[in-house]
């Protein structure tokens, strides 16, 4: 079978990040993501980046199409607002109850290259879809999204009830055991990380390994799940960050 396993457990490797994460992490947590360029140099003074060292990374940001430059300053690129959403959708999911039934895509093009295929794959895993075989992807119908339109080409789509128990399936397909003493170890990392460098590296850590959390309806989830803390833990974070963030800028 092929494997779900976008988040692995063990020790956390939490490595400092680099000016151009910080910046990113900053806007990606910001509504709208923009801001002026003299509140990013001081923003990012509180994260260990030095000024100078910013200028060249936003440099390279916008040569990159990270990043435009506007009137008012920095904001997030049209392919980093839909990293964006995708962060905001990690934090805050839309569900709704689940009756039972499944979401299956089942791969219906061929003659693609190995660059083509893999994008499929990554772009089937962000949407919270599994691998159960080759070609064949499914999830609970639980979440509140319609899957991309341009999918149709390459793709058939059905609405389906396997045979095999549903949370003996769901542990199948996601390695969820192991993303929840992720979640764990994440959890408690946070609580006793260093201000502020140590807590926006750790808070950037929730965020990707929210981004790989299925998103299952509660009945087939293993007992004493994690995701609803570690969301409010990233949540409470952001407020707080975000609140310092626009303090600054009325500030200025």
């Amino acid at each position: 079978m092929p494997t779900n396993d976008p988040a692995r457990s063990g020790p956390l490797d939490l490595r400092p990040l680099s000016a151009r994460s910080v910046v990113l992490s900053l806007l990606l947590g910001t509504h709208p993501p923009e801001l002026p360029a003299r509140e990013l140099v001081r923003l990012v003074e509180g994260f260990g980046v030095g000024g100078s060292t910013l200028r060249a990374a936003l440099s390279r940001m916008v040569a990159a199409g990270d990043l435009r430059r506007t009137d008012a300053g920095y904001r997030l690129s049209d392919r980093l607002l839909r990293r964006q959403q995708r962060q905001d959708d990690a934090v805050r999911p839309r569900t709704r109850a689940w009756d039972g039934d499944w979401e299956m895509v089942v791969i219906t093009a061929s003659g693609r290259g190995p660059a083509e295929r893999a994008e499929l794959r990554t772009r089937l895993a962000g949407l919270r879809l599994a691998e159960l075989r080759e070609g064949v992807w499914l999830r609970p119908a639980n979440l509140v999204r319609a899957l991309p339109g341009d999918l149709d080409p390459v793709a058939q789509r059905y609405t389906a009830r396997p045979g095999p128990p549903a949370p003996e399936l769901a542990a199948s397909l996601w390695p969820l055991d192991s993303w929840s003493a992720t979640a764990r170890a994440l959890l408690a990392h946070i609580a006793t990380a260093p201000r502020p460098a140590g807590r926006l590296t750790a808070y950037a850590a929730v965020v990707r390994h929210l981004l790989a959390d299925p998103v299952l309806p509660p009945a087939l989830l293993p007992a004493g799940w994690p995701g609803a803390d570690l969301r409010a833990a990233y949540a409470a974070y952001q407020e707080e960050l975000v609140g310092e963030v626009h303090a600054r800028v009325r500030g200025a």
